[in-house]
């Protein structure tokens, strides 16, 4: 029985060495980074802007990019993601747009302690590639400007939405990568516009 046994393992033995080995499939990383191109607006406040949170919303707040294939069925590709979550990415890229910007003197992220008298939150509602039809890249953002005033009940100074398609030239992941920095970059074009009439008319500071 014993000289079965260890016969039995030694072939077990030869088989499992003989068995081919497989690399493991590595995935590819990949960043969203709008860069802000032109010349700055007017500066419109001498004080500092704080880019708040950003929240994305389900199943898009993952690193795994996102495919709309029905209307309700939406595949996540987990050998193609973004190097970082989606709410970092798009909050740096979001602070070193409106830097750039200059609407105010300064736009500064989350890690600074120092007490923001203006505040911008933002909302990221879509953040996919659409295929139903044609490939496009969806983005859908909303910004939520506020100020620590005196005496206001409420901070808000103003709420907007914007929705960009951008179509897509084929259906690599490295195409949506890229529609979705063009998508991104067009709503950041259009909201510091719109930053910049806020700036002009702010409410005083608390304590001011």
């Amino acid at each position: 029985m014993m000289k079965r046994i260890l016969f039995i393992a030694a072939i077990l033995g030869l088989v499992s060495c003989s068995l081919p080995t497989r690399a493991p499939v590595a995935s590819t990383s990949w960043m969203v980074a709008p860069e802000r191109t032109g010349a700055a607006l007017p500066t419109r406040s001498d004080l500092w802007l704080k880019i708040g949170p950003v929240t994305v919303a389900p199943p898009f707040d993952a690193k795994s990019l996102v495919y709309r294939l029905g209307d309700q069925r939406y595949e996540k590709d987990f050998y193609n993601i973004y190097t970082v979550i989606p709410s970092e990415m798009i909050s740096n890229a979001e602070r070193k747009w409106f830097n750039q910007a200059n609407i105010f003197s300064a736009t500064v992220g989350q890690g600074n302690t120092f007490f923001p008298f203006y505040t911008l939150q933002l909302t990221v509602n879509e953040f996919y590639g659409d295929y139903r039809i044609k490939p496009e890249a969806v983005v859908s953002v909303e910004f939520f400007l506020s100020a620590a005033t005196a005496g206001k009940t409420n901070p808000l100074i103003g709420a907007n939405r914007y929705t960009k398609r951008v179509a897509l030239k084929d259906n690599t992941p490295e195409a949506l990568v890229l529609g979705q920095q063009q998508a991104l970059a067009e709503i950041f074009r259009e909201y510091e516009v719109q930053l910049s009439k806020y700036a002009a008319n702010l409410p005083k500071p608390l304590g001011q």
